[in-house]
C-alpha cells in the first residue's frame, strides 16, 4: 500500500520543471509587476508613507541587506550580496530538479520565486524594494514585498510537509 502512495507522489522530471517555472515564474514576475507599478506608475517614493488599509500601509524602503534590513551594503558589498543570491537560487534549482516529491518541488519553488525577485533586484537596483508595512494602532511592523509573501507560503508549506505529511507517510510504512 504504501509503495502506490509514495509512487503518486513522485514525478517526473519535465513535470518538476514544469511546476517550478510556473510556480517560480508566477512569483517573480507577480513581484516585478508590482515593483515597476509602485515605482514607475505609482510613485511611491514621492509620496512617504501611504495609510492604505486599517492594518496596513505603503511606504518605499531600499533594503540593501538581507532580512529585516541585517547587514546594509553598498558599493562592492552590495554586489556580494547579489552574487551570493544568484549562487543560492541556482543551488535551489539544482536540489529542487533533483527531487521526486511533489510536495518538495512545489515549496521550493516558491524559494525559488522569492530568490529570483529579490536577487533581481539587488542586482538591477542596488537593494530590495519593500513596500508593504503591516500595522496595528500605531505600531508597525517591518516592511516587505510580493517575494517576500511567497517565501512565507513557501514556509507555511514546508512546516505543513514536515509536520503532518511526513509523520502520515512515515504511519503507512
Amino acid at each position: 500500500m504504501s509503495d502506490v502512495n509514495s509512487q503518486k507522489a513522485v514525478m517526473p522530471f519535465s513535470q518538476r520543471l514544469t511546476w517550478l517555472t510556473l510556480i517560480a515564474g508566477f512569483w517573480f514576475i507577480a513581484d516585478q509587476l508590482h515593483k515597476y507599478y509602485m515605482l514607475e506608475i505609482y510613485d511611491i517614493a514621492s509620496k512617504g508613507v501611504v495609510e492604505w488599509l486599517p492594518f496596513m500601509n505603503l511606504v518605499l524602503v531600499w533594503n540593501k541587506g538581507i532580512s529585516y534590513g541585517m547587514f546594509q551594503q553598498s558599493g562592492d558589498g552590495s554586489l556580494y550580496l547579489a552574487g551570493f543570491t544568484a549562487v543560492m537560487a541556482i543551488i535551489l534549482i539544482v536540489m529542487t530538479l533533483r527531487m521526486t516529491e511533489k510536495f518538495s518541488v512545489i515549496y521550493f519553488s516558491f524559494f525559488i520565486g522569492t530568490a529570483l525577485g529579490n536577487g533581481y533586484d539587488r542586482f538591477f537596483r542596488q537593494g530590495v524594494v519593500d513596500v508593504f508595512q503591516p500595522k496595528y494602532g500605531e505600531h508597525t511592523w517591518y516592511v516587505f514585498n510580493i517575494a517576500d509573501v511567497a517565501m512565507t507560503i513557501g514556509v507555511i508549506l514546508m512546516l505543513i510537509d514536515v509536520i503532518f505529511l511526513s509523520k502520515s507517510n512515515a504511519k503507512e510504512d
